[in-house]
């Protein structure tokens, strides 16, 4: 027969076996749920300094990306469409083997004119201390390359710019040939910022690992504000002012969410090139 003091042990003894169980299960999910934030924690850290390290454009695929770093916009915009309804007609498929022969006049100045949905944008070049990249846009539109194509990308985060050139409108379209990277050293590339009105081309150069020099085709991203970007993109143009107003209501439209394939943050805005065009005085 179990005494009352024995009861009375037995009763403590399980009281503090229970005290014990909470205690220890208490411990347990808090390292689970430390695990998990640690976790998360270290994917956002990680996916951060990749989104830095490669982009601005790297959604610009294996054939063309400019990375440059670029952080999506978190919150899609609700604006109306400025712009307007394409004009018809496609957009062209062909692509070359290698870079056209230099035709460009380097004494001579020439201007861009994308006819666009939301307005036309002109654009002052820099043959002189682009040669290769005018001389290319002047082959390519003048094959009509670039007419009726979409601009596939609006950044409203980290850096600020339109990015255009890519006739498939995902990212990863190329004319098939490369040019190499110039005018790097350009003066108005101070402290590491493109200012705003800059045209510069999308490549596939990864800072981290110092490869893909000279991969630049046809993408290309016009700067609506100033934005902070290492000295890799080729500055090969000046917005003109009319054109930053035509830029401005871009921007002001707003980003849609990433797309789950490519990546972009495609314009709310239609932002189609017409018809794309380089004249010479």
């Amino acid at each position: 027969m179990v005494s009352q003091e024995q009861r009375r042990r037995q009763l403590a003894r399980e009281k503090f076996l229970r005290q014990q169980q909470r205690r220890t299960d208490a411990r347990r999910k808090a390292r689970i749920r430390n695990s998990v934030i640690a976790s998360v924690l270290g994917v956002i850290v990680v996916l951060s300094v990749t989104v830095f390290l490669t982009k601005p454009f790297e959604d610009d695929g294996k054939k063309e990306n400019a990375n440059a770093d670029v952080t999506p916009s978190a919150t899609p915009s609700k604006a109306p469409d400025p712009c307007e309804k394409p004009a018809p007609g496609k957009v062209k498929s062909e692509t070359w083997k290698k870079e056209p022969a230099m035709t460009v006049d380097e004494s001579a100045k020439y201007t861009m004119k994308l006819d666009t949905t939301c307005g036309e944008i002109d654009v002052a070049l820099k043959a002189s201390a682009a040669p290769h990249t005018v001389n290319s846009f002047n082959f390519l539109l003048g094959k009509g390359y670039l007419d009726h194509s979409k601009c596939h990308r609006l950044t409203d985060q980290g850096i600020y710019v339109l990015q255009c050139g890519d006739p498939q409108g995902t990212g990863m379209g190329g004319p098939g040939y490369t040019i190499p990277d110039e005018n790097l050293k350009d003066k108005s590339l101070k402290g590491g910022t493109y200012p705003a009105g800059t045209v510069a081309m999308a490549n596939q150069y990864n800072a981290q690992t110092k490869k893909g020099r000279d991969s630049g085709g046809s993408q290309f991203f016009l700067v609506y504000q100033d934005s902070q970007l290492p000295a890799d993109y080729t500055p090969f143009g000046t917005v003109s002012e009319a054109g930053m107003k035509v830029l401005k209501k871009i921007a002001d439209a707003g980003a849609q969410a990433p797309d789950p394939q490519t990546g972009n943050t495609a314009p709310n805005a239609t932002v189609v090139i017409n018809k794309a065009t380089i004249t010479k005085s």
